[in-house]
């Protein structure tokens, strides 16, 4: 999501906090906001697979491979 994006939401919001979105910038307003979620979540997703911890024996272990491939698959 570009900084573009972020600010129109911005400017949406506070828009809408005076009363005075129409229909067309409600629908916008929805879109981006679901945009901006799912972009979320596959940061966070990715940076969740690039964590390795390291287990009692001294065997590293990435959670991506280990759990991250199972949920992209559902």
């Amino acid at each position: 999501m570009n900084q573009e994006k972020i600010h129109r939401i911005n400017e949406l919001y506070h828009k809408g906090k005076k009363g005075q979105l129409t229909d067309e910038e409600k629908s916008e307003q929805k879109a981006l906001r679901k945009e901006y979620v799912e972009a979320f979540k596959r940061n966070l997703r990715c940076q969740l697979n690039n964590i390795d911890i390291q287990e009692e024996d001294g065997t590293i272990t990435n959670l991506g491979e280990k759990y991250g491939n199972e949920r992209e698959k559902n």
